[in-house]
């Protein structure tokens, strides 16, 4: 029968002064980093005399390059240095009032772990299982006293990442999820407190993405360059999903994905061939050297060219001419990509339905020079200069000589449809038509002229002049020379140029959404917060803005659009758009612009 712990055992006034690690490999010679700057009293305990010499090694070299950082004083290193002793027996931990325990992602290795220390511990010790993937349930219903056990999740590397998900089980009292709680917060971490299911909310989010990330490369869609460029510059990711899977390792991750199969049978989370097929290779990332990328040795991040790696230089067909440019539309963006290529010095036309229209887009481009000129990054007559190379026009007669055509009207399809119809009889032969769709098929514009070979996807990122990414969508019409040709002009604009093929959400929209949806659906099943989950992905993930933040300067009407177009192309059920995000729109709420959201605004 399991005994219930006392109040005494788990009150605040008893902290939690004396923790042991179990399992001493990069998360838990962390953990045990953190703890004793911390001023708390660490026992670590690993298999072997070389794993403990090892983790002391790696704590003294870290806490040497702290001080060299002005982070610690030579004093307090010493003292901290001085609370770790280590062992090689879970005997060890007898005196402990929390034992943290890191070991291998196996419920057999951890259970073993518990059951031994039900007999060494303390009735008040609580026991924490570090994992992100097994079940916290199942771990403490195997220990005597499972009201004592929960997890306790800390990100990699644990000295620097501020988050820390507590994991309750049904079974987990609430005292000791206090008391842990009250150790995070004073270790300077940002506890989150969630329930029992595998990822999480960080990793349930973060392993999904990486997964059809791993998927997309599988399929050869894009490179594992391109998709790693396309996720850093057009969602400010600090990695590209490969790399960081090289990094977390690809066996680990596979591990994790198991786990969250195994729990929600949802599609999306069963882990990609790719991944057992490498991580069967022994190439499981950084670690061993090899996994997505090759790299200069086991356990190094630099990377090293392979047979993978792109060939520098020049496209091997020649590019068509391009000296003016037309900006086919009166919005945010049009009057954006207008104004990125005429501060790189071509020519632009930007027409409208109307020359008023026109002449308002012009007038936004003006405003934009002026805030560049106030920054101190434009002098005033460099902006005169970029101004007086747009020519507002009320026709799209106007693009009869420009050499590329860019359309940057509604996301509409029938609407595209029309204007490339128009396009098709204005502009000249030779011309190049390019689309800035960021979800409808590229090929449905192409086939609305008469020369889909001259058609393209530039899937600019809003805002235009300061979003660095173009993605390039190639239709199985699209000529070479056109493609050098986009390929070309993303160089003279300074813009990174990723190529991919004509599919709904190419590479960004077709990775960054369904993880939105899936942070909506955490909401919807209330397993967590909106404040939570945003926390979590910021703090355990880098992320610059939570989901819900990001959903709400997007736009849920824009979202929930994505969404759809998503859901009818791959026909996958873990895309169909939350419930809830759909009450949302049919109810006006559509994030900043209207005032309401996910959360509510200042009306300006």
């Amino acid at each position: 029968m399991a005994t219930p712990l006392s109040d005494s055992a788990l009150s605040p006034l008893s902290p939690l002064k004396t923790i042991a690690v179990v399992g001493l490999g990069t998360m838990g010679t962390g953990i045990a980093e953190v703890l004793a700057k911390a001023g708390r009293e660490v026992i670590g305990i690993d298999i072997s005399e070389a794993r403990t010499a090892q983790a002391l090694a790696t704590l003294e070299a870290a806490t040497t390059r702290a001080v060299a950082r002005g982070r610690l004083t030579e004093e307090e290193r010493a003292r901290a240095l001085a609370r770790v002793r280590t062992a090689t027996d879970l005997g060890a931990a007898a005196d402990a009032d929390l034992v943290i325990e890191v070991a291998p992602e196996s419920y057999e290795i951890k259970q073993q772990i518990f059951r031994e220390l039900d007999g060494i511990v303390r009735p008040g010790t609580i026991l924490a299982t570090g994992t992100n993937a097994l079940s916290v349930t199942r771990l403490a219903a195997g220990s005597a006293r499972p009201e004592r056990v929960l997890g306790l999740h800390f990100f990699n590397p644990a000295p620097a990442m501020k988050l820390v998900e507590v994991v309750s089980s049904v079974l987990t009292a609430p005292q000791a999820v206090a008391a842990v709680t009250d150790l995070a917060i004073e270790l300077g971490k940002e506890p989150v407190a969630v329930g029992d299911r595998p990822g999480f909310v960080a990793d349930g989010l973060l392993f999904g993405y990486l997964n059809q990330a791993a998927a997309m490369y599988e399929a050869r869609y894009a490179s594992r360059e391109d998709i790693d460029a396309a996720m850093r510059l057009g969602c400010g990711l600090p990695m590209g999903p490969l790399a960081l899977l090289d990094l977390i390792g690809v066996d680990t991750a596979r591990t994790v994905l198991e786990a969250m199969y195994a729990e929600s049978r949802d599609r999306l989370h069963a882990p990609a061939p790719i991944l057992k097929q490498l991580s069967e290779a022994g190439l499981t990332g950084r670690k061993s050297g090899r996994g997505f990328y090759t790299y200069e040795a086991p356990c190094s991040g630099t990377v090293v060219p392979d047979a993978l790696t792109p060939a520098a230089g020049a496209s091997p067909v020649a590019g068509r001419e391009v000296r003016s440019v037309g900006v086919a539309g009166s919005g945010t963006m049009a009057s954006g990509i207008a104004e990125v290529f005429a501060k790189a010095g071509y020519d632009v036309v930007l027409a409208a339905r109307s020359e008023e229209k026109a002449q308002a887009a012009k007038a936004r481009i003006g405003t934009s020079l002026s805030r560049s000129v106030d920054k101190g990054r434009l002098t005033a007559e460099a902006a005169a200069r970029v101004l007086d190379r747009i020519t507002p026009a009320g026709s799209y007669d106007a693009f009869a000589e420009v050499d590329l055509a860019v359309e940057a009207v509604a996301e509409d399809l029938e609407v595209k449809r029309q204007l490339f119809a128009t396009l098709d009889k204005v502009c000249k032969p030779g011309a190049v038509l390019a689309t800035t769709t960021s979800s409808l098929p590229v090929v449905a514009c192409a086939r609305a002229t008469s020369r889909p070979q001259d058609v393209i996807g530039m899937h600019f990122f809003n805002p235009a002049p300061a979003m660095k990414l173009v993605e390039v969508v190639r239709t199985v019409l699209t000529a070479d020379d056109v493609h050098a040709t986009v390929r070309e002009v993303c160089t003279k604009i300074k813009k990174h140029a990723v190529d991919c093929g004509d599919r709904a959400g190419f590479i960004v929209n077709a990775l960054l959404f369904p993880y939105l949806n899936n942070a909506i659906k955490m909401v919807q099943e209330h397993y967590a917060s909106l404040d939570d989950i945003d926390a979590a992905m910021k703090l355990g993930g880098g992320y610059p803005m939570g989901p819900f933040e990001l959903l709400d300067v997007v736009g849920l009407d824009v979202s929930l659009a994505i969404e759809k177009v998503l859901h009818r192309e791959f026909r996958d059920p873990g895309l169909a758009p939350a419930p809830l995000l759909e009450h949302l729109v049919a109810a006006g709420c559509l994030g900043r612009k209207t005032g309401r959201g996910f959360r509510e605004y200042a009306r300006r």
